[in-house]
């Protein structure tokens, strides 16, 4: 089953929405400066009404950070009950390792450079934070970006490392792509955040058009099941 994490939320409706359609995760930005970016009294308002309507459903509350300072993760941490943090900058093992809960490690791939100039880092980042049990995410990333721009890169490429690495993809995954990204890729999992907005708001109904886009692949109904429903139908 393809772990599925939307990220981005600014409001609650659309986070009840995308764990009602089978969500793994929502994330919630805290990056200075990020268009998404929560305070930690809207984060907190957030979750309050969230949790609210999410009560026996288990579900995973990522915090997205970048390049902060160590206590003021923590801090939203604890304030907040955060699950887990995924940490999108140039963090290192020992600064991940300090956070108390589990992670997220963004490894960007830029589109704009040859592939072959960037493995040897990519490599490097994978080896050190896989061994120190964090998870992955791999993403496009341009220039300062810290993710959530909408930018493809090669899935071929993505395809390539996940027969070696289990990690989630991102990058310009949306309803209408994202079943394909599933089938060739074969990733741990996928993230997104600006595939599932309209004029840069979260879309409940594209919300939910993603996790379903995901299921889909992950439980396609068999020839022989098409079939006998066919059939019941005709009775």
């Amino acid at each position: 089953m393809t772990h599925v994490k939307i990220c981005g939320f600014q409001t609650a409706e659309p986070a009840v929405a995308a764990i009602e359609a089978g969500a793994d995760a929502v994330g919630l930005v805290f990056v200075p400066n990020a268009r998404r970016r929560l305070t930690l009294k809207e984060g907190r308002d957030l979750l309050s009404q969230f949790r609210e309507h999410v009560v026996h459903a288990a579900v995973e509350i990522v915090g997205l950070f970048a390049d902060q300072p160590l206590a003021e993760v923590q801090e939203h941490v604890g304030l907040l009950g955060l699950d887990s943090v995924q940490l999108c900058g140039a963090e290192d093992v020992r600064y991940a390792s300090q956070l108390g809960v589990p992670v997220y490690k963004v490894i960007g791939i830029d589109p704009r450079i040859p592939i072959s100039a960037q493995m040897p880092r990519i490599m490097v980042l994978q080896q050190r934070h896989v061994m120190a049990g964090h998870r992955i995410v791999i993403d496009a990333k341009m220039g300062g970006e810290y993710g959530g721009t909408g930018q493809t890169f090669d899935w071929d490429i993505a395809a390539d490392l996940a027969r070696g690495l289990n990690f989630s993809l991102a990058g310009g995954l949306t309803p209408d792509n994202v079943g394909v990204a599933v089938t060739t890729v074969k990733p741990w999992g996928v993230d997104t955040s600006s595939g599932v907005e309209t004029d840069g708001v979260k879309d409940v109904a594209k919300v939910k058009a993603f996790v379903e886009a995901v299921r889909s692949v992950n439980h396609p109904l068999p020839l022989g099941g098409l079939r006998r429903l066919l059939r019941r139908s005709r009775r």
